[in-house]
């Protein structure tokens, strides 16, 4: 009696570099959930599986090399991958070009369908990906901007890059349309070096509340020339910097310590508190975080429910495709999937384009806290079953 077919599912992780925190997750989960995965069935055939990864080390040119590998060496029949507004796009564009089907993640959906046009949305045929949109962050933030007043002047601190044009486009029309008035000076280059010239602006325009996607160097060098010109934003809202804890980054801890302390607000798309569970064992959102920390002695952190809703939704492929050997077939199964994961209800049936499933946004507020900072939910109008555990504070 012959073995059973074998199936592979691969996964580009920036295991090494700057995006190694975010990687975490995906690299815990992989490895926990190895035994549990280790055959699919598909039908009434059973399917053993394999599970390759490779190493993005967070460079672009080293994650277009990792798809190569997955697909040469391993075989693979799908990739999955998070993290990087340029890492993430250098996997799902060879694997569009390579024709293998993708399932990505943890950056706005504008950012994932432009990618490096601004005027163009294209229609990929290979590649999938969840997440939020620019102008749910716009609707998320807003409502925290008016906890301190119903209209507000608010400075933006936006980048020159794709992320800040596409802010531009997405972001400021659904902000001003709620009747905030919004400051934009201009991009600035990343890394930053000196951003006076952007505090004495927003300051001099009478801007209240700071908006941005910082890095965490950037903002916290933001925030300190902003003190040291005695100007003070009544908020900081951030939806780039501590999405998750940076501890253990020794270049970032004390830039962190610094804007723990000034209460900067985010958004907020996956916590232990979130009804969701497991499609695979049923497993949590409170379980999936407990199992983590227990595990790694690392505290939860947002990307973890993402990370585990891409093995989801590979699994799912799989084991629903035609033919789960046919990568073709697999696509098609990616394209009319809808299912509830850790990350909530996915569904590719109804997203703003064919390649999107959409995550719904809350609000949270890092506080300080004797052990480093946590993060608060202070509003939930699209997820009204995650309780709200505390009041926006304006920042320090």
């Amino acid at each position: 009696m012959g073995s059973d077919p074998q199936l592979c599912i691969g996964a580009v992780i920036p295991e090494t570099g700057r995006l190694a925190r975010l990687g975490d997750p995906l690299s815990f989960l992989l490895r926990t959930l190895a035994p549990h995965l280790s055959q699919v069935r598909n039908g009434n055939r059973r399917y053993t599986l394999r599970i390759a990864t490779r190493d993005s080390r967070s460079d672009p040119a080293q994650a277009r090399q990792a798809v190569r590998e997955l697909l040469e060496q391993e075989r693979a029949h799908i990739v999955i991958t998070m993290a990087g507004t340029k890492v993430l796009p250098a996997v799902t564009d060879t694997c569009e070009e390579l024709q293998v089907p993708c399932v990505s993640t943890t950056f706005p959906w504008q950012a994932y369908v432009y990618r490096g046009a601004t005027d163009t949305r294209h229609r990929f045929q290979w590649t999938y990906h969840f997440a939020w949109g620019l102008d749910d962050i716009a609707i998320v933030f807003a409502e925290m901007w008016e906890r301190l007043g119903s209209t507000q002047t608010v400075g933006c601190l936006w980048n020159d890059d794709l992320q800040g044009q596409l802010l531009r486009r997405g972001f400021a029309p659904v902000a001003t349309e709620r009747g905030h008035t919004l400051i934009d000076f201009g991009g600035y280059r990343e890394p930053a070096t000196d951003l006076r010239i952007h505090v004495d602006h927003l300051r001099r325009h009478g801007a209240d509340i700071l908006t941005s996607a910082a890095t965490t160097t950037d903002l916290a060098l933001f925030h300190r020339q902003a003190r040291e010109a005695r100007w003070r934003p009544r908020l900081i809202t951030c939806s780039r910097w501590l999405a998750y804890p940076h501890h253990g980054i020794p270049h970032a801890r004390d830039a962190c310590e610094e804007l723990a302390q000034a209460r900067v607000a985010t958004l907020v798309y996956w916590t232990p508190s979130h009804p969701y569970r497991s499609s695979l064992d049923g497993t949590t959102a409170a379980e999936l975080a407990a199992t983590y920390q227990h595990s790694t002695g690392k505290r939860w952190l947002q990307p973890l429910g993402l990370a585990h809703a891409l093995i989801e939704v590979a699994h799912h492929a799989l084991a629903s495709a035609a033919d789960p050997t046919d990568r073709g077939t697999i696509v098609q199964a990616i394209a009319r999937t809808r299912i509830h994961t850790m990350a909530g209800l996915l569904d590719w049936t109804s997203g703003p384009t064919p390649n999107i499933a959409l995550v719904p946004l809350i609000g949270g507020q890092w506080r300080p806290t004797r052990h480093g900072h946590e993060l608060a939910v202070v509003t939930n109008t699209d997820m009204p079953d995650v309780p709200v555990t505390a009041d926006v504070i304006p920042a320090r």
